[in-house]
Formats: structure tokens, sequence, C-alpha cells
């Protein structure tokens, strides 16, 4: 058995981006996802009816430029995995794995989701924590440039406790996978 969870950010909508792609929305929308999560920065509310669409069960944090009442972290749990999600403008600079580990222990989770960097990335870090930030879904600007490029992440997680992460862009009008890394937990 698996979970399959689909992890987004920083859509900035309707401020920064009129809406999410259709090759992306097509894209998401062909796949069955248990677990949806966006780690904040939604900005209108009307993203969440479209994350609603995606998936079964959602985990939606407030981002530093939400104003919509949400919770600003959540924790939950896959096949004994605990998760956090957060935005990640708790720590400074952007993205700051130190900062964001410092957060994850403090959470007691194994796997940290955060956003607000604009920029994706999959790191596992030396105290075993596993960073997953998925970019933005829309590839907007952020404070600090960003990768300018809509990216998410898929990640299946099994009974084992084996994850397999997938990072995913836009490329023009397709979705290329970029990054594959595959975790095993104890």
């Amino acid at each position: 058995m698996k979970k399959l969870t689909l992890i987004i950010s920083d859509s900035h909508i309707p401020e920064r981006a009129e809406e999410i792609d259709k090759y992306i929305i097509d894209f998401v929308k062909s796949k069955l996802y248990d677990i949806v999560v966006h780690a904040g920065d939604l900005v209108g509310v009307e993203v969440l009816d479209t994350i609603k669409s995606f998936g079964s069960i959602h985990y939606v944090v407030q981002g530093n430029m939400d104003y919509l009442d949400l919770p600003e972290k959540e924790i939950f749990e896959v096949y004994g995995i605990r998760i956090g999600v957060i935005h990640g403008d708790q720590v400074r600079p952007r993205g700051n794995i130190n900062a964001l580990s410092a957060i994850a222990k403090n959470m007691g989770v194994q796997i940290l989701i955060s956003g607000h960097t604009h920029s994706p990335f999959i790191l596992f870090d030396s105290s075993g924590i596993l960073h997953v930030n998925p970019g933005s879904i829309t590839g907007v600007w952020s404070g600090s440039g960003g990768s300018m490029i809509p990216s998410f992440i898929e990640m299946e997680i099994y009974e084992n406790k084996l994850v397999y992460l997938k990072l995913f862009e836009l490329a023009l009008d397709k979705i290329v996978l970029k990054k594959e890394e595959k975790f095993k937990f104890v």
C-alpha cells in the first residue's frame, strides 16, 4: 500500500498570477492524490477550491502574504512517518536548512514541507530530517528571486517507510520530471 501526496506552495493568486497553468491542472487532475499539501501563500480564497479538486485530504498553512484563516503549521502522519508543514517565512535567510531543521525537531517530525523560497529543493540533512520545498506552483517572483519556473512535488509513502519524491516543472506546454529521490525511514 502507498499514499500519494501532491505538494504545492506559493500560488500567489490573484496578486502575482492569474491562475495555475492548465497543463499543471490537467496533469494533477489525471492523478488520484490521497493527500494535498499547500505550504502557504495561496493569497486568494479561490485557490482553496482548486486545491480541494486535487485530492481528498488537505493540509494548508498560512503564508506571510495570506490573510485567510489558516493554521501556521500542520502535523500529520502517514504509515508512522510524522510530517510537518510550515510556510518557511519563520527563518532567515529563506530556506536556511539549519533553522528549518530546528523547527522540524521542535515539531517532532521526520519530514518538513515548507515553501517561501519559490525555488524547489529536496534535501536529507545530517540530523535525519527530509526537507521538501516544491517551489512556486505558478512560478511567480519572490522577495529573494526564486526560480520563476512553475514547479510541484509528488511524494509516495509506502507502508515499509520508503519515500519516493518526484520534482516536476512546467516547460512550455509540458510537465517535465526534473528530479527523483528515494529515502528509507526506520
